[in-house]
């Protein structure tokens, strides 16, 4: 179901908690509590938290739409009661009792609320969990890294029902989404450190090493891929500063390679004509057109986020052949063509021109003898 199926107050809610929150929160599912209901009012949230997500279900009534909603956490967090520890603390504690209490559902604005205090209250008691726990090991890593803003602890069962900790480090203070003009994300982008360790209890075995992982947003890709990162072995007081430094450099390095990209993509123009289509923003992608003759064809150019180290990745398509589906006839991937990433952006373009002239010829005849094996 669809938000439009929700009471509009309740509707208003949601959308604006999906629209304005800094969290990039999930509709899982949508639903009646009422068979005969022409409306639905329960929905599922998937929210992120330590580089995962957490399932709640918002309960309304569209019976009562200015009811403040209830909300159901998962079977595992059973000892998860934000609600009784009202006089244990302050500031969001004390909120949250004040957010349910005078629910004002005229105001699109207070399922955000609620859901980002009771988000920072389960923050609390994850970290509660995994300070509790009798390993010293743990104990000594989180002494050294707890001080760290941002960072995200979660208590876990792992494979084999044995428990895990994670750790979710934000690296580099800087901010992301500014780096390149003319960005799209909406959300905020974050490079973190995942860091996952087996629970080591005092009649156990020796401690295991961690695992650990780069994690990003699938939208920084365009700009900086982690999977590139080489890890260097574990030490939390020793790694993070290091490490988080040359982190830094190459992701310079990859807003540099834009400027470089770019300067490719205009210098095609002299040999190609204008692209047909190109990225304007992270410059990954050009598409040019190409002729020999009557022979006329779409050369696809994929760049890397390393480029000029590393070449762009070429596809020929043909605008006259096509498959019994109706599919133009596509080359396979090219990179056996000249290249050094010491050329110049035009030196770069008219080596491609000229290999181009003469792989349209060979590219020619693979067309053909597509549509010849089809008959």
């Amino acid at each position: 179901m669809s938000v439009e199926t929700l009471p509009p107050l309740i509707s208003a809610q949601l959308n604006y908690l999906i629209t304005h929150s800094p969290l990039s929160i999930k509709v899982d599912q949508i639903w009646s509590g009422c068979k005969n209901s022409s409306y639905s009012d329960r929905f599922c949230l998937l929210i992120p938290f330590c580089l995962d997500y957490i399932k709640w279900d918002i309960i309304y009534n569209a019976q009562y739409p200015l009811a403040a909603p209830d909300i159901i956490f998962a079977p595992e967090d059973d000892s998860f009661h934000p609600l009784p520890m009202s006089g244990e603390g302050e500031g969001g504690i004390q909120t949250i009792k004040s957010s349910l209490c005078d629910w004002n559902n005229k105001d699109p604005t207070r399922l955000l609320s609620l859901i980002h205090e009771l988000r920072d209250l389960y923050m609390a008691y994850q970290r509660k969990r995994v300070v509790e726990l009798d390993d010293e090991r743990l104990k000594f890593e989180i002494s050294t890294i707890l001080s760290r803003e941002g960072i995200e602890l979660s208590m876990v069962s792992g494979s084999e029902k044995l428990e895990e900790v994670r750790f979710a480090v934000p690296l580099l203070d800087m901010d992301l989404n500014k780096l390149v003009h003319g960005c799209p994300w909406r959300h905020q982008q974050k490079i973190y450190l995942q860091v996952v360790f087996p629970v080591i209890r005092k009649y156990s075995s020796a401690p295991c090493a961690p695992r650990i992982k780069l994690v990003s947003s699938s939208e920084l890709k365009m700009l900086f891929s982690v999977d590139d990162i080489k890890l260097p072995p574990w030490c939390m007081a020793e790694y993070l500063p290091t490490f988080e430094e040359n982190l830094r450099v190459q992701v310079l390095e990859a807003v540099e390679s834009v400027g470089d990209r770019r300067c490719f993509i205009e210098a095609l123009a002299v040999f190609f004509g204008r692209p047909v289509e190109a990225d304007p923003v992270f410059c990954r992608r050009a598409t040019v057109l190409a002729a020999s003759g009557t022979f006329t064809f779409l050369v696809h150019f994929s760049l890397p986020t390393r480029f000029p180290k590393q070449q762009p990745v070429l596809t020929l398509q043909s605008s006259q052949h096509f498959n019994s589906q109706g599919i133009p006839v596509m080359s396979p991937p090219l990179t056996d063509y000249p290249w050094s990433p010491r050329w110049e952006a035009s030196q770069m373009a008219e080596r491609i021109s000229e290999f181009i002239s003469e792989e349209c010829l060979n590219f020619k005849k693979y067309c053909n003898d597509t549509l010849l094996q089809q008959h």
